[in-house]
């Protein structure tokens, strides 16, 4: 897969370790990813979330058939951070056929909590010409 000209490379994230119901990645806490008054920006985490969120039920599906899109996310910001790495772990919580939710941990690197959010993906039909 291609990220060069997508926001997971204009944001600096990494994606670590994809496994049946579980994702991991990083990404960086600096001028790409931060609000203007130098902490982490929630919208990054966000996205970071959801990008661990969609990697990993797309794992899940028939790829022939199906794709992942976001239907809803929320988070909660725990704590602030300034510089450095952040990692995500995503879990999947519900595996329907329609539907998916996936819990997302971004922790620091001394693996304190920073954010949590919850994200339900739509399972899609492909259209194939």
């Amino acid at each position: 897969m291609d990220t060069s000209k997508t926001l997971l490379h204009a944001l600096g994230i990494e994606i670590l370790e994809v496994a049946r119901g579980s994702v991991k990645a990083s990404m960086p806490v600096d001028d790409r990813t931060r609000q203007p008054f130098g902490l982490l920006h929630g919208g990054a985490s966000v996205a970071l979330a959801e990008t661990v969120a969609s990697i990993g039920g797309y794992e899940l599906v028939d790829k022939e058939h199906e794709g992942v899109v976001g239907l809803e996310i929320n988070a909660n910001h725990i704590r602030g951070k300034k510089d450095g790495i952040v990692y995500a772990a995503g879990q999947v919580l519900h595996q329907g056929r329609t539907t998916m939710v996936w819990e997302v941990k971004i922790t620091d690197e001394q693996d304190r909590l920073i954010s949590v959010s919850r994200c339900t993906l739509a399972v899609i039909k492909l259209a194939h010409n």
